[in-house]
């Protein structure tokens, strides 16, 4: 099969590779979208300590099952493996399993590539009328919704419902189409690249600004540099909540004098839970996260181009996804 290979710091491959594999419990599903992550981003700079080259990378993906009792289902996939024993997986927390893999992190190869393996109870089944590209989307969406959930499952019942969303990305704009689906009708979204949030304002309707000033009660952080942190510790509310998603960089941006002071919850939010991923997967079908047209389609065959385009600030869509097939 062929796949876009990660060799090194900003060094992409694409070429012909072994076929994926699938073991006992797994199927074999024939990629047909599959979009590029800010952590495929981090991977590609050489940021990402759990993403050592040679590396086929990308986890948000959809696609065909190709042989066995489900062949030529169409699925949207749960990147996320665990081991379903554990007291986590029991309590329906399966995104805290220690012994949880993604595809595109070691043991498991990614999902740019024409072929992936993945176990069968990490597949959601797509209708017929939801295009593969946008159900490759549940991913990326799914990290907001948890986020969000959690975000609001924490806020003081008598929080008024308003939200900062600092960073206009894919989680970004994910996060804040969850808070809209989830009843929280004053969204504000800060995005400093002057064409994405042309981008956000335009086509996708979103309350986009340049930088944020006030107090809002639920702050989510989709970008997770220090720079962002302390933004969020400045732009929370006392009694607040800040929702943190970004994986940026590790340290540095916290206000923890004022947090303590004023009682400002922080949460740290990582990937979602299968009944969030679920969910979110219901939502696109059912329409509630809206139109879902914010994407740009490319070829996987010319993947290395728009990790370039990302990384040098050329591309105004949230997100890019990249087709095997193409």
């Amino acid at each position: 099969m062929k796949a876009l290979v990660y060799d090194g710091v900003e060094n992409l491959g694409f070429r012909e590779v072994p076929d994926a594999r699938p073991k006992a419990g797994e199927h074999l599903i024939r990629v047909e979208a599959v979009g590029i992550c800010g952590s495929d981003m981090h991977a590609y700079l050489g940021h990402d300590a759990r993403r050592p080259a040679p590396l086929i990378l990308g986890h948000e993906a959809a696609g065909v099952v190709i042989g066995g009792a489900r062949d030529g289902t169409r699925v949207t996939i749960n990147p996320l493996v665990t081991c379903g024993s554990c007291r986590a997986c029991a309590s329906g927390r399966e995104n805290i399993c220690p012994d949880r893999q993604i595809i595109s992190m070691p043991p498991r190869e990614g999902a740019f590539a024409q072929f992936v393996a993945v176990p069968d109870r990490n597949f959601v089944e797509v209708p017929g009328d939801v295009p593969l590209a946008k159900a490759a989307l549940a991913e990326p969406l799914a990290v907001s919704w948890h986020a969000a959930r959690l975000a609001l499952e924490a806020a003081h019942r008598d929080l008024d419902k308003r939200a900062l969303v600092i960073g206009g990305g894919a989680i970004g704009l994910a996060a804040a189409l969850a808070l809209s689906a989830m009843g929280v009708r004053d969204v504000t979204v800060v995005e400093p690249n002057d064409i994405r949030r042309t981008f956000l304002a335009d086509r996708c309707r979103q309350n986009a600004v340049a930088e944020a000033e006030g107090q809002f009660p639920i702050v989510i952080d989709a970008v997770g540099y220090a720079v962002t942190r302390a933004a969020a510790s400045a732009l929370a509310q006392p009694g607040g909540v800040i929702a943190h998603v970004g994986l940026g960089e590790d340290t540095g941006g916290l206000d923890i004098r004022k947090m303590t002071l004023q009682e400002i919850t922080f949460i740290g939010t990582y990937t979602y839970t299968a009944e969030d991923f679920r969910e979110t997967a219901q939502a696109i079908f059912d329409g509630r996260l809206g139109p879902l047209d914010w994407f740009e389609q490319r070829s996987l065959a010319y993947g290395a181009d728009a990790f370039q385009d990302l990384r040098a600030g050329r591309v105004a869509a949230p997100k890019i996804v990249l087709t095997p097939w193409m």
